[in-house]
């Protein structure tokens, strides 16, 4: 009678057990798969109404910087054949690889950049000569040193572009993922506009 006792208890517990496990596993499974469903929100509004969090603005919040539109907006006139060179400041965790290989492979221009299987670098020519309008990563390298600031750039650009095609850009216009992002952080002077 003992042993019939034992299995009995055996037998409950791993019953129990599978129970538990089971509830847990749909807990878990409706986690993950419940908020996709439309069952509707537990507070009566619309599954759309409970996806915006924020649907009025924080009377807390103070902007800490403002920019005004027309520097938003602003254009700049960039000649590809004369001696304009874009210089492209990459900032650490902005998308800046992404934008920069974007530069050196997916603008439609009239002489493409020539990238190579295999080649981290492409060359970027002038349409008229063999000169680069790119300075970037991507086209020259890490020419300045490994994610050269604003100061380090202004300083090496014109130097390297000397060494490499014997003449000097005359206007170089920074090229960012955040517009100017330089000029509002360090109030350093804007590039001439045209």
């Amino acid at each position: 009678m003992k042993r019939a006792g034992r299995t009995m208890v055996e037998r409950t517990s791993k019953f129990l057990l599978i129970v538990a496990g089971s509830v847990c596993f749909m807990l878990i499974l409706y986690q993950y798969v419940g908020p996709g469903l439309s069952l509707g929100a537990p507070s009566g509004r619309s599954y759309q109404e409970e996806l915006d969090l924020f649907p009025t603005p924080d009377p807390h919040y103070v902007k800490k910087y403002y920019f005004p539109v027309r520097e938003l907006e602003r254009r700049l006139a960039f000649d590809m054949k004369g001696d304009d060179v874009i210089v492209f400041l990459h900032i650490q965790k902005t998308g800046g690889t992404t934008f920069g290989r974007h530069l050196v492979q997916n603008v439609r221009l009239e002489v493409p950049c020539d990238c190579r299987p295999g080649q981290k670098k492409c060359t970027c020519y002038r349409p008229n000569r063999r000169e680069t309008w790119l300075f970037s990563r991507f086209s020259t390298g890490w020419s300045c040193g490994l994610h050269a600031d604003w100061t380090e750039l202004t300083n090496c650009v014109p130097g390297v572009l000397d060494k490499r095609e014997s003449a000097s850009a005359a206007v170089s216009f920074p090229a960012a993922l955040h517009q100017n992002l330089h000029h509002r952080t360090s109030g350093l002077p804007l590039p001439p506009t045209n």
